[in-house]
């Protein structure tokens, strides 16, 4: 099940045994209540969802594949973001960076995948064709995006950040 996070800023940890080998642990950090070190294995408990995904790789062409796994909003929600309930915008001022094991990084707003604003179906893929993510590490997928680019593999670290309190114009 969930491992309590240990320490700010760390990638991701060691890995941990499981029947078929070590699983790859990755860190939800930032402004969440409960933050959390989780494993494939951690993902698999939580609803699953599929998607058929078509996107264009600038090495290698249009790829097409079939992902599964929980929706990132989801497992966010679990770990409780810091907003205000009862302000219902203050959500909108969280942003998700999201980096792989390879240095790979990406950013999405809160909203976009809220269930009550952008809707966006993003998953943390726990298979891809049918094979299993476990040793590598779960996979950011972004099912509407026409380019791959924010597809992360091997997810190091979701960090939320809801530090967008004040805006001034310069």
């Amino acid at each position: 099940m969930t491992q309590p996070f240990a320490s700010p800023g760390t990638e991701s940890g060691p890995t941990t045994a499981s029947p078929a080998g070590p699983q790859a642990r990755f860190v939800l950090a930032g402004d969440l209540a409960r933050p959390a070190r989780l494993t494939v294995s951690d993902l698999l408990d939580r609803p699953q969802h599929a998607a058929d995904v078509s996107f264009e790789c600038a090495t290698s062409g249009v790829r097409h594949h079939r992902f599964t796994g929980p929706l990132l909003h989801e497992v966010l929600a679990d770990a409780g973001p810091v907003f205000d309930p009862a302000r219902r915008k203050d959500r909108l001022r969280f942003l998700i960076a999201v980096s792989g094991a390879d240095g790979h990084h990406a950013l999405l707003s809160r909203a976009e995948i809220d269930p009550d604003f952008g809707r966006a179906p993003v998953l943390l893929a726990v298979t891809m064709d049918d094979t299993p993510l476990d040793r590598s590490g779960p996979m950011l997928v972004v099912p509407q995006d026409r380019c791959g680019a924010r597809h992360v593999s091997g997810i190091g670290t979701i960090r939320v950040d809801g530090g967008y309190t004040t805006w001034a114009a310069h």
